[in-house]
């Protein structure tokens, strides 16, 4: 039997091991991520797998199977590290983002980002861009190969689910290397700023259902208006809408111009509304809060009040004021609405109705249709806003418009036999009679109240602004 010394040496001789050798890869790494955003890729990864294969084969191998091994890693070390060096560093990427500053609830926005490539040589880069999580992005993300010294040109679309401002600050950039074995994260400076409105596609609908004479499909009833045609006020230029009938033709063949005739029922009232943005409005319902339906039902009630020639104001407040609209009349005042209150949200603090009133009395002084959008549940509330609205009748006409809360709805009408079920549904019976109490105490008062589910509320708004109009009230 020889025992003399094999010549062959392996790696365990040499007092280093596989694992120290990842180690020590390792150390490398996790400096480039901290320092440089350098990360690598899935194929880096597959590749590095193989010596770790062959590692687990290690105790059923002879000694000199870990030399083979040691060759293998570094032979993937060799070839990560050169990938490494042909690893572009982003910085000749130059980005621009093109797109309206003003963008629907709901609706889809299109945006276009240009990418331009100053370095000399083709770059393989996947791109995002920066966007909240109220902001869906269709496709999330490009990838794309960008020519060197040339542009290129992306078109995605934008769907905000929230209202409100936001703030695009860049684009986000992966940029891989030539060999694919990794990835660099850049974030291209490229600032934009987005509005997201109310959706107003209800606009649009009641203007084409009035031109039609339909409006009874989405619930406006017809209003019998005395003294139409007998009250007549001033002449006026004709628009679109208008009743043929009230063309002034001796008028017209003077002026060149189509002009109507304008009676008295037409003329320039005011309406206010005073929205709460407090703890009361923070509930939901199918995605939206209350606010966001008291907006969409302000803005079709302003669009309606503006065609009749009235003038329309608004008033957002919570613990403290946060926006007013001064009243006014014409086309532009839609856009002040609009503006004002795009970003306006509830918030979890207590509402402060003296400060709104005493802000509304030292404002407004003029009789005006005053709209109050809110919410009761307990008895300080509710005494506070019978007691600020019963103090606008004689000056003002006060309109309270409550929206009622689904659960407690649900909860009410619930016929299980379960006696906690049947607690929490006299809970929410009790509740409900003592709204209507409420409201009942308001209107002997003389004031007007509406008591609605938050997504049926245009409709009756509307229509008792209409009947307010038609018996001269204001």
């Amino acid at each position: 039997m020889n025992n003399q010394p094999s010549n062959s040496m392996s790696i365990i001789d040499w007092g280093v091991t596989p694992w120290f050798l990842m180690l020590l890869l390792l150390a490398p790494l996790l400096l480039l991520f901290w320092l440089r955003q350098i990360y690598p890729t899935r194929r880096l990864g597959l590749l590095a797998g193989i010596p770790m294969v062959c590692v687990l084969a290690t105790p059923w191998m002879p000694p000199t199977y870990l030399n083979v091994v040691v060759a293998i890693d570094a032979i993937v070390v060799v070839l990560a590290v050169l990938d490494l060096f042909l690893l572009p560093s982003g910085r000749g990427i130059e980005v621009s983002r093109t797109m309206a500053r003003v963008a629907s609830l709901g609706g889809k926005h299109v945006v276009e980002s240009s990418i331009d490539n100053r370095s000399s040589r083709p770059l393989k880069v996947i791109l995002t861009d920066d966007a909240a999580d109220s902001l869906k992005i269709e496709p999330p993300f490009h990838e794309l190969t960008l020519a060197p010294g040339k542009r290129t040109t992306l078109q995605y679309w934008l769907t905000p689910h929230r209202r409100g401002q936001f703030h695009l600050e860049c684009l986000y950039a992966q940029v891989r290397s030539r060999g694919g074995l990794w990835l660099r994260q850049c974030k291209l400076p490229c600032p934009g700023e987005l509005h997201v409105y109310p959706d107003i596609k209800q606009i649009a609908e009641y203007a084409l259902l009035a031109r039609t004479n339909r409006l009874n499909l989405i619930g406006v009833r017809k209003t019998r208006r005395a003294g139409h045609e007998n009250n007549f006020e001033r002449l006026r230029d004709y628009q679109q809408d208008d009743n043929y009938r009230h063309i002034d033709w001796r008028s017209t063949a003077r002026r060149q111009k189509l002009t109507v005739k304008q009676f008295q029922t037409d003329q320039s009232q005011r309406i206010i509304f005073l929205l709460d943005c407090g703890r009361m409005m923070t509930n939901e319902y199918d995605g939206l809060s209350l606010v966001d339906y008291a907006l969409n039902s302000i803005l079709l009630l302003s669009y309606v009040a503006l065609q009749q020639g009235d003038s329309v104001g608004m008033l957002c407040f919570s613990d403290h004021i946060h926006k007013y609209v001064p009243p006014s009349g014409g086309k532009h005042q839609m856009h002040r609405l609009l503006h004002a209150g795009f970003n306006q949200f509830p918030s979890l603090v207590q509402s402060r109705f003296d400060e709104a009133f005493l802000y509304l009395s030292s404002h407004c002084r003029r009789r005006s249709l005053v709209v109050l959008i809110s919410n009761v549940i307990d008895q300080v509330n509710a005494e506070q806003i019978q007691g600020y609205m019963g103090n606008l009748i004689g000056c003002h006409l006060p309109l309270l418009v409550l929206l009622r809360d689904h659960r407690i709805f649900e909860s009410a009408d619930n016929p299980a036999q379960d006696p906690m079920v049947m607690y929490r549904s006299a809970a929410a019976s009790q509740i409900l009679i003592w709204r209507q109490h409420v409201i009942r105490r308001l209107q002997s008062t003389g004031a007007f109240a509406l008591d609605v589910f938050p997504e049926q509320m245009t409709s009756p708004l509307v229509n008792q602004y209409l009947e307010i109009k038609a018996m001269h009230l204001l």
